[in-house]
């Protein structure tokens, strides 16, 4: 006996099935794929921090090196007195970071000459390297200088009434000419009795820097930082701001 044909309702239902499997299918193999490309991103990501992790401190270890070489390529051992000629360096904790006042403001400064503190909302640019006492910037514009990564050389009235002395003072800072390299934040600066006491005993010049830890990272522990010597000293100029870079103070990207 013949097999009775199969309906057309049967053969369409078949179809649609057959058509929905292939849509799921489609929709599975599109998922699978993004999740394969999302793997492949989040994988590529890691591996880009992880080298970045890796990067940062040999960057940093390339950076002090080439601070070391543009110093040492700036002679500055040559001049002046050999470095025995400063004391040890002394520091203490910072405060004053980001605490600005009006030009004109009068900041009682502690120390003879200050490495930190309340400051003037304007600096001096980093252009002018070297300055007389008829013509420096207010010691509190000059203290937005350090928050900024300078290091001040500070010289006191002895010193300016020393020809010889005033002459390597300037020596010193006609090597730092490249406005262009941060690392040439220095400025040497007057002293006088009008801004404060007196530096210690036998010592005519002082080296100051803002630290904030030697990390260079603006929320680490800040310090003020000072060196007095008896006379100029470029050997010890080198060492102190090889020491102390722009990059370790609050606010090293600024000028």
């Amino acid at each position: 006996m013949a097999k009775p044909a199969k309906s057309k309702s049967t053969k369409s239902t078949k179809a649609e099935k057959s058509e929905r499997q292939a849509k799921i299918d489609a929709i599975r193999s599109q998922q699978k794929g993004s999740e394969r490309r999302r793997g492949f991103m989040i994988v590529g990501v890691c591996a880009v921090i992880a080298l970045l992790i890796v990067a940062y401190p040999i960057y940093g270890i390339i950076s002090d090196r080439q601070a070391l070489t543009e110093f040492e390529d700036m002679n500055l051992q040559s001049i002046g007195a050999p470095a025995s000629a400063c004391q040890d360096v002394e520091t203490k904790t910072a405060t004053g970071s980001q605490d600005h006042v009006s030009p004109g403001t009068d900041i009682p400064y502690e120390d003879a000459p200050p490495a930190y503190g309340t400051h003037y909302d304007v600096w001096d640019g980093i252009e002018r390297k070297f300055y007389a006492a008829g013509d420096r910037p207010d010691v509190g514009e000059l203290v937005h200088n350090l928050e900024h990564g300078y290091t001040l050389l500070w010289y006191d009235e002895t010193i300016a009434d020393d020809d010889e002395a005033l002459d390597t003072l300037r020596g010193l800072s006609s090597k730092f000419t490249d406005d262009d390299n941060f690392r040439n934040k220095f400025k040497v600066v007057p002293w006088t009795s009008e801004d404060g006491g007196a530096f210690p005993e036998g010592q005519h010049i002082a080296m100051t820097h803002w630290s904030v830890g030697g990390d260079g990272d603006p929320s680490g522990e800040q310090t003020g930082v000072w060196q007095y010597c008896s006379e100029p000293s470029g050997a010890a100029l080198e060492d102190f701001m090889t020491e102390y870079p722009y990059t370790d103070s609050p606010e090293p990207d600024a000028i």
